[in-house]
């Protein structure tokens, strides 16, 4: 008797001990999260970590963006952590205020939502704005008449994938080598990108010749004043805030470019 009860007293105590664990090891790590998300400033929320979504991470890891993930299915976030070990992330429907609080959406970038339901994307961009009225918001769209009730919600830009998916196709047969360009621009972290980088006050604004001393591994590609784009600038061009400099460059020439502005 005493040896049988000081059995069923041990497996009870491990197994106490290992569910009591997991759950103090998770409540941990997501205190760890929250507080990280707390930090934040200038990052984005991808709305949906399905297959678009997690195509969507991949690039913002590699250009050294931060983001919040928040899909409905913990167990396809937890399944990730592999790829994205450093994943912040939020469980539940992204078209709550409370979770796109959590996120942090006062001191977003922008909003990805690109779930896989049309519905749930309209919701998504309309609490979004909301929130946070000068965030910008990209929405994914399966169906073609969906696209301007998405815009007039007020998402910035609308992306149906099959419509671009068929674009891509008849590109890939008219001009192969500017599509493998492009392909290759975005098939590796070691490759280069086009970036863009908005002009503010705070920054050194020179010529575009300086810059270019400044930066010599950034390629200057275009210059936006307005709703105009100056292609190739010459390099007595003076910069001025408001400006949009689109340059091309390698995933780490973001903060190089910053640091010449600096």
């Amino acid at each position: 008797a005493i040896a049988g009860f000081g059995t069923l007293t041990f497996l009870f105590t491990s197994l106490a001990a290992f569910f009591l664990e997991a759950d103090l090891d998770y409540t941990l790590r997501r205190r760890r999260m929250e507080k990280a998300i707390k930090k934040l400033k200038g990052h984005y929320i991808l709305c949906g970590f399905g297959r678009v979504g997690r195509n969507v991470a991949h690039e913002l890891v590699h250009t050294k963006r931060q983001f919040v993930a928040i899909d409905m299915d913990e167990h396809q976030l937890l399944a990730q952590l592999e790829h994205f070990p450093e994943l912040l992330y939020l469980n539940g429907d992204a078209s709550d205020d409370d979770l796109l609080l959590a996120a942090d959406i006062a001191d977003a970038a922008g909003v990805f939502a690109v779930t896989g339901d049309d519905s749930r994307n309209l919701m998504i961009t309309i609490t979004a704005r909301q929130l946070n009225p000068d965030i910008r918001i990209v929405a994914r769209c399966h169906e073609i008449r969906n696209v301007a009730k998405v815009k007039k919600a007020g998402a910035d830009v609308v992306i149906s994938p099959d419509f671009t998916g068929g674009m891509r196709i008849a590109s890939s047969m008219i001009r192969p080598h500017v599509v493998n360009f492009l392909d290759e621009m975005l098939r590796s972290e070691q490759k280069i990108r086009l970036e863009e980088l908005r002009l503010e006050e705070h920054h050194q604004l020179c010529s575009i010749g300086e810059l270019r001393a400044r930066c010599p591994g950034c390629v200057i590609v275009a210059l936006k004043s307005g709703e105009d784009f100056q292609f190739n600038p010459g390099d007595e061009l003076m910069l001025s805030p408001g400006q949009v400099l689109i340059v091309m460059l390698p995933p780490q020439g973001r903060s190089e470019l910053q640091a010449a502005l600096s």
